[in-house]
């Protein structure tokens, strides 16, 4: 399955948002402004491959139609509400969106190479009890405008360069899999050589165990990486921390992840989280071992990022290295997250916006 639609006609109305719009919806754009059609890729490349983020930079435009742009249709890309940097030289964003929402993503700069943690949802439905999100509830969805647009805003405040290769992770506020027609929308604005132009492997969309949307993932092609974030080795307690499981238990996400179709090379990524106490021992990890056996896959462990309420802890380094050995030994390829930017609540886990969260409790509207 590709992400094609045929050419919309625009809707009646407020004025349109160019910032997301692919290639077909700024044809149908020029053309209600009764503009040439090679307009519409005027506007693409100064929308994705220029990254301009206002109606004078299009020099590519006549000077009257980028006023009568400016006029017309709007050009709203989330915006830079907060910004903190942490001591490990990550960077986490909030975005504040038209309608007055916010969600977060992370900058992350490894040596030569820049990871970007991205949101899907403002908020989260999925409940997992590690996870500060989930304690906003679900608002709304992002529209793909919106899910491209924390790249475009990201890229243009730290200065990347148009060619410049960066990875990007779905894995911040909200569950990718309930958002997937947008997602893949955004996904197709993302990497379309003329625009933005980033390569999909270089994408990675991390999911809480959503069956039926890794099945629905499948039918794309090119589509995103996938990563599951697994983080239990029973059912009984998997159902305990993640609602999710007690629709699509281990045995049902094991199968679905089997049957997945992937590229020659290409691994499915298991995402645990290290519970002290709880998720980490050798049990766990000998269980943990036998899921990961049973289709090309790849652990990733990581320590539990602490946050107010949650009621865990990190495990010792020890018991970190002896799973690693344990993986490594029963020919697992594992290795350990170490998240960025725990010191300002960027780290995985941790996004959540309070005030949002904040002006819900006080107003008593039901999450």
């Amino acid at each position: 399955m590709s992400f094609h639609e045929p050419a919309p006609e625009l809707a009646a109305g407020p004025s349109p948002n160019a910032a997301g719009m692919d290639l077909p919806r700024l044809k149908a754009l020029v053309a209600s402004l009764g503009e040439s059609p090679f307009r519409a890729a005027q506007l693409h490349h100064g929308l994705y491959r220029m990254r301009w983020t206002a109606w004078e930079q299009f020099t590519n435009l006549s000077k009257a139609l980028r006023t009568r742009l400016e006029r017309e249709v709007r050009l709203a890309w989330p915006e830079l509400a907060e910004s903190v940097r942490s001591e490990d030289g990550s960077t986490k964003h909030a975005f504040l969106l038209e309608d007055g929402s916010q969600v977060e993503g992370v900058h992350m700069p490894y040596g030569r190479r820049t990871t970007l943690c991205l949101s899907s949802q403002v908020g989260c439905a999925m409940g997992c009890t590690f996870c500060a999100t989930g304690l906003m509830g679900i608002k709304r969805n992002l529209t793909p405008g919106e899910i491209a647009g924390q790249v475009v805003t990201m890229l243009n405040a730290h200065g990347h360069g148009p060619d410049e290769a960066v990875n990007l992770v779905f894995m911040g506020m909200g569950e990718p899999l309930h958002n997937l027609d947008n997602l893949m929308a955004a996904f197709a604005l993302l990497t379309d050589p003329a625009g933005l132009g980033i390569a999909p492997r270089r994408i990675t969309l991390s999911t809480s165990g959503l069956v039926s949307g890794i099945q629905r993932l499948a039918g794309f092609k090119p589509r995103p990486r996938l990563a599951l974030s697994l983080n239990a080795t029973t059912d009984a307690y998997r159902s305990t921390i993640m609602p999710v499981n007690r629709v699509w238990n281990l045995e049902a996400l094991a199968a679905a992840l089997k049957a997945f179709p992937l590229e020659h090379g290409e691994r499915i990524t298991l995402e645990y989280v290290l519970l002290k106490g709880v998720t980490d021992a050798p049990e766990d990890g000998a269980r943990l071992a036998a899921f990961a056996a049973r289709f090309p896959s790849k652990v990733n462990l990581i320590p539990f990022n602490p946050h107010e309420g949650a009621g865990f802890e990190p495990p010792s380094e020890e018991r970190i290295v002896e799973l690693c050995g344990l993986l490594a030994g029963r020919g697992i390829t594992v290795s350990v997250r170490r998240s960025r930017g725990q010191d300002v609540a960027g780290a995985c886990g941790q996004l959540v916006r309070q005030a949002t969260r904040n002006r819900d409790e006080g107003d008593g509207d039901p999450d």
